[in-house]
């Protein structure tokens, strides 16, 4: 029976009015590399993964999107099969990428977390993403995604915190209902 998981991101971490997001990376393979270790650990694949967007001031926050997982493997392995996603510095100086170790399997200058060797394993490598990333798309999920979050999971509050506090575990029939939501937006787009 397969699970799932969402998670609100960092404060601040918004695609639209805030930060960049480099973990998860929501391309055309969706990965989750050093996020949220508790997660990695647990889920197998068939599972999804849902992100919400970080507490932004005045802004409502939103399910960005999710994916199912594929495939779980070592960072290790990460860094030779997705060398895009090898932790950097942008053109901004924002970090991006989300695959925290070198080319020697140490930890990257640029990660500054503790327990690296405890966040090296499990890096999810995703398919099936859906993504809310056109300005109509992002419009609505912030519209929709407190009352959709709402009636998920049979909860009241008055922001995303409130009703599944930092993360969630989803049953198969919650994971649908999210899913369908997202889909629906990604059609009328």
């Amino acid at each position: 029976m397969k699970k799932g998981y969402v998670y609100i991101g960092r404060s601040g971490y918004d695609p639209d009015k805030g930060k960049g997001i480099n973990d998860p990376y929501l391309g055309d393979v969706p990965t989750l590399g050093a996020c949220v270790p508790n997660i990695r650990g647990r889920v197998v694949p068939g599972d999804h993964i849902f992100f919400v967007s970080g507490k932004v001031s005045s802004v409502q926050q939103f399910v960005i999107g999710g994916f199912e997982v594929a495939e779980k493997i070592p960072a290790t392995e990460a860094y030779a099969r997705f060398p895009k996603l090898r932790l950097c510095l942008g053109k901004n100086g924002e970090k991006i990428g989300n695959i925290i170790v070198d080319q020697h399997g140490r930890q990257s200058p640029l990660d500054d977390h503790d327990d690296f060797e405890h966040r090296i394993d499990n890096y999810i490598v995703g398919r099936d993403a859906i993504v809310l990333v056109q300005p109509n798309e992002v419009a609505r999920g912030r519209l929709e995604t407190l009352d959709v979050l709402r009636k998920v999971f049979r909860k009241d509050g008055p922001g995303p915190i409130n009703v599944i506090g930092r993360c969630s575990r989803l049953d198969e029939d919650q994971i649908e209902e999210i899913r369908y939501w997202l889909l629906s937006i990604k059609r009328a787009a």
